[in-house]
């Protein structure tokens, strides 16, 4: 493994897991963890909702591009990416040759854990439908993208993590 190169990178929607499971699985691996959205945030100073709010989708996806290019790059651990990054080609295109785990998690289940809508902008006006929706509209982005697919319905980050590291490659 190359200096820079992550460990795993973890994607899919919002309520997979990606923040919890990637946090167990650094512990397990004994490396850093990294969010892109912790990132983000940290660049423009304010939480991502206020950024949405205060300059728009467009924006806080401009510094989303940039928060995947220099982690994917630049990091060595193990990385979360917001579940809405699969959708820039550029971020799709960074994540190749990368061991990338899609974590698969059931509307229903999704809904159980992000609540509905707190500090999500994106789930602020009918949560259920639009999360069905980024569901749908992702899923075979998170799938093309993904070296390792492993299911967290019902499961704890701690078991999901024990899974990815049995199926990484060193």
């Amino acid at each position: 493994m190359s200096a820079g190169q992550p460990r795993a990178i973890l994607v899919g929607a919002p309520g997979a897991g990606k923040t919890s499971t990637g946090e167990a699985l650094a512990a397990k691996l004994g490396v850093s963890f990294r969010d892109t959205d912790a990132d983000i945030e940290a660049t423009a100073g304010k939480p991502i909702p206020e950024i949405f709010l205060d300059e728009g989708e467009q924006h806080f996806r401009a510094l989303e591009r940039a928060a995947v290019a220099a982690a994917v790059r630049d990091f060595d651990g193990v990385l979360a990416l917001g579940g809405g990054a699969i959708l820039a080609e550029e971020n799709r295109a960074a994540l190749a040759g990368h061991q990338v785990v899609h974590l698969v998690v059931s509307l229903g289940e999704a809904v159980k854990r992000v609540g509905l809508s707190a500090g999500r902008p994106l789930l602020e006006i009918n949560p259920r439908a639009t999360l069905r929706y980024l569901l749908d509209q992702r899923l075979p982005l998170y799938e093309a993208a993904a070296t390792i697919t492993v299911e967290t319905d019902g499961r704890t980050p701690d078991e999901v993590a024990e899974e990815i590291a049995a199926l990484l490659k060193p």
